[in-house]
């Protein structure tokens, strides 16, 4: 009996296996898995395909937000949410959220635009030794204050620029006092003495701290809403040359910018974009947030590009393609010129979330001019269908010719425009 019950059950173990393993690749199967649960889009005149289960099952709309064209696909009315029922005889079998987001549209960039970045405090950058009566030394370092660190105030007094520091460290030390630095490390703020030490050398007192109070550069415009005038460029951080790290800004400005001559790229070696600019003259806009997503603050005015000077629609990160697309950026003065690329692939995204896509640079004159992606091209746009998809962001050095980009919608909510506004606010009703 023990040999007959073994047998029965190891029979009905392999019948089991074999409906695990067979049943999900049936076509009807296959189909009822391949819905998705749910749907995020804009509000514009693309429709909504789904996956149709056979002549029997109905596909239908919970509300005037998403209406039917035909039995399997759907066009937004307005924003908002709403729910896709598939139904067998009147029963729902299968739900589908929808999420219709408002179709917000942003005009393109691709112009040269210079950087200048004023710190949040004096960022240090470096030590150096003095030399002391009692031999080489460097107060800073004594005083455990780090390269990457931030000075906020010295004696309770705000630090601003570079030329604060120098009176508090002449007093200091003809009174032969230590000076009281309050700095910033990371998240965490931190205080500590520091007592300047006279330099042999100079007859001048020193705190053995080399510091940087601004930053400038070249990149790209990626894009502005015409009707805030909120912009977003470069697509990364601006971090310091010396620390690496990231740059807290205080305030700052862009300016216009002509690209003079390119250094071409090579394997192992990026090239890069030389071009002038004055920090002085010419401002068009402010900058008050520096992010992983790029720079971003308000125009001055609008700013054409000679090309796309209506505002265009913007493709989600789940509605990225691979295949074909285009690049707005400039490689002579200040013209902007379209460039063919190709999307190589792109990683839909729930969340904020940096390099979503890899890129590949395929037009031949762009090629021929500058061997691929190059520094001061970070932040050009890149179209796709129409869309405004992201934007250049880096370049590999193994291949100058690829490189990465960032979804436009991450760089859009740290513009302060909150394409998810809507949905947030429906949650919470909720």
């Amino acid at each position: 009996m023990d040999g007959k019950k073994y047998k029965l059950r190891f029979c009905i173990g392999l019948i089991l296996l074999l409906a695990v393993v067979t049943i999900p690749f049936l076509t009807p199967i296959q189909k009822y898995l391949s819905i998705p649960n749910d749907i995020v889009t804009v509000n514009s005149r693309a429709p909504i395909d789904l996956p149709t289960l056979g002549e029997n099952i109905t596909i239908n709309s919970s509300n005037k937000t998403v209406q039917a064209a035909k039995s399997n696909e759907f066009y937004t009315k307005e924003s908002g949410n709403s729910e896709l029922f598939y139904e067998f005889a009147g029963l729902p079998i299968k739900k589908v959220d929808v999420n219709v987001l408002d179709d917000i549209k942003v005009v393109p960039g691709g112009q040269s635009i210079g950087v200048q970045l004023h710190t949040k405090g004096v960022l240090v950058v470096g030590h150096h030794l003095v030399n002391a009566k009692n031999g080489n030394t460097s107060p800073g370092e004594e005083a455990d204050i780090k390269v990457g660190d931030v000075i906020l105030e010295i004696n309770g007094k705000e630090i601003k620029k570079m030329k604060d520091v120098k009176p508090f460290v002449e007093e200091a030390g003809e009174d032969k006092e230590a000076l009281d630095i309050k700095l910033k490390r990371g998240k965490e703020t931190i205080n500590t003495e520091l007592k300047p030490a006279l330099d042999n050398n100079e007859d001048d007192y020193k705190i053995g701290l080399y510091i940087r109070d601004s930053a400038a550069g070249i990149g790209t415009m990626t894009f502005y809403d015409p009707e805030s005038k909120k912009y977003g460029a470069l697509g990364h951080v601006i971090s310091d040359m010396d620390t690496k790290k990231p740059i807290e800004i205080h305030d700052g400005s862009i300016v216009r910018s002509s690209v003079t001559s390119i250094e071409k790229g090579n394997n192992g070696i990026p090239g890069e974009k030389q071009a002038k600019f004055s920090s002085e003259h010419d401002k068009i806009g402010n900058i008050t947030k520096n992010s992983p997503f790029g720079i971003f603050g308000k125009l001055n005015n609008d700013m054409e590009n000679g090309r796309m000077k209506k505002p265009m629609p913007i493709a989600l990160s789940h509605e990225v393609e691979e295949g074909p697309a285009k690049i707005l950026t400039v490689l002579d003065d200040e013209k902007v010129e379209e460039y063919d690329v190709e999307v190589v692939s792109s990683v839909p995204q729930k969340f904020p979330a940096t390099k979503g896509m890899v890129i590949k640079i395929t037009d031949k004159e762009l090629l021929n001019k500058t061997g691929g992606i190059v520094q001061g091209m970070s932040g050009s746009p890149i179209i796709q269908n129409g869309k405004i998809i992201g934007a250049v962001t880096h370049v590999f050095v193994n291949d100058p010719t690829s490189g990465y980009g960032v979804h436009i919608e991450w760089m859009l909510q740290d513009a302060g425009i909150d394409i998810y506004k809507e949905q947030e606010e429906t949650n919470k009703a909720g």
